[in-house]
Order: C-alpha cells, then sequence, then structure tokens
C-alpha cells in the first residue's frame, strides 16, 4: 500500500479499523450474556453501531497517528464491561469471555480473504483493486488485533485465559500485574521487543489467510 496516498490511506483502513475493534467487543460481550453477565446487553453494547464502541483515544488518535507515521493501523475500542460475579462459573466463564474477542478477529480476518477472492473473481480494475486494498486492510488489523490480545499481558484477553488455568493462590498475584500492563506494552513496543514477540506468528498467520485470499 505504499503507493497510496495518505487519503487513499484512510479510506482503506477506516471500515476494516472500525469493524476489527467493534465487533471484537461486542463478541465479549455476547458471550458473557450467554454466561450469565447481562452488563454490556442492558447498557446497549451488544451492538454494530460503532458510536457505541468509540474510544478518542484508542479509535481515533492512535490509528491516524500510526497511518500518517507507520502506514499500518492499530487502535482499541472501550472495554465491554463484564462483572464476574454474574457469571455462571466465573473463572473458567471470564475465560470464555476473553477468548471470543481473538476469535472474533480471526473469523473476520477469514470473510476479509473471501472478500479479496470475490474481488480476483470479479476482475474489474477499477473495482478489484480498491476491494483487495481494504481485504488486505482487514486480514492485518484482525491478526494483529488477535495475536496481540493472545498475550498473556494483564489486561490483555490472554491473560484471562492464563487466570483460569493457574491456582487460586497464584491467580491473585497475576493479576497484580495489570495495574502495570499499559506500561509493560508500551515498553516492549518502544524497544521493539513486542515486534520479535509478534513479528513470526503475524507473518504465519498472514501468510495463512494470504493464501486463502488467493493473493
Amino acid at each position: 500500500m505504499d503507493d497510496l496516498t495518505l487519503v487513499q490511506k484512510i479510506v482503506v483502513w477506516v471500515i476494516p479499523v472500525i469493524f476489527a475493534i467493534t465487533v471484537h467487543e461486542v463478541a465479549h460481550g455476547w458471550v458473557a450474556k450467554l454466561c450469565g453477565d447481562k452488563t454490556a446487553w442492558m447498557l446497549g453494547r451488544l451492538t454494530l453501531n460503532p458510536i457505541k464502541h468509540i474510544d478518542p483515544v484508542g479509535t481515533i488518535l492512535v490509528p491516524g497517528l500510526m497511518l500518517a507515521t507507520t502506514g499500518f493501523v492499530f487502535g482499541w475500542a472501550k472495554p465491554v464491561p463484564v462483572i464476574s460475579r454474574n457469571l455462571h462459573h466465573p473463572k473458567r466463564d471470564m475465560a470464555l469471555v476473553a477468548i471470543a474477542g481473538p476469535l472474533a478477529n480471526f473469523l473476520m480476518a477469514l470473510a476479509w480473504a473471501l472478500f479479496i477472492r470475490l474481488a480476483i473473481f470479479i476482475n474489474i480494475t477499477e473495482y478489484s483493486m480498491p476491494m483487495i486494498y481494504v481485504g488486505i486492510a482487514g486480514i492485518m488489523i484482525n491478526i494483529v488485533l488477535g495475536l496481540l490480545n493472545l498475550l498473556p499481558i494483564p489486561p490483555l484477553d490472554g491473560s484471562r485465559i492464563v487466570s483460569w488455568l493457574l491456582p487460586a493462590q497464584w491467580e491473585h498475584y497475576y493479576q497484580y500485574i495489570e495495574r502495570y500492563g499499559f506500561f509493560i506494552l508500551i515498553a516492549l513496543m518502544m524497544t521493539d521487543v513486542l515486534g520479535d514477540i509478534l513479528g513470526a506468528p503475524i507473518g504465519y498467520v498472514k501468510a495463512f489467510y494470504f493464501s486463502l485470499a488467493g493473493l
């Protein structure tokens, strides 16, 4: 996408980013509702209306700055509220709620791969090329969002899964890290350690989805 102007990149990325972060959060809330906690549903958060999920920093400022400076986009939405005590089996169900977000992203990446297949099938340059660009953006934002959230750093989704597997006495100390989680992520990003951790997995998953897309 290096040949695109900034305005063209914004047009290409805006829909995939909004869908990626919105569906991710809706998936959390939907599984929480199935497991007994209707908090997100009662607050009107089980909707694909992005206005309900927009975080000024994570949905607008950070993606905009990243697109302008790096050519790549990452972002997040307002977290869907989940009250663990309302869940049928709090520890297990929190893990199910957590995994729902990344799983939704990987399913969306599949949908974008099929979207690219459709664009190739149409084979009309003025329609196919924009569709392929948008599809590539859709695959990339979803696999990055999905894999990043699987990292076992509180409060990322992966930490909820690890908490489910840990004995109770260890879980308490593990979740104590949550107050420092954001700073840990920033440090990993600034030192390029995060890129080293996610680089290979992103490459393998990207190759898988691109092969499905026919690229």
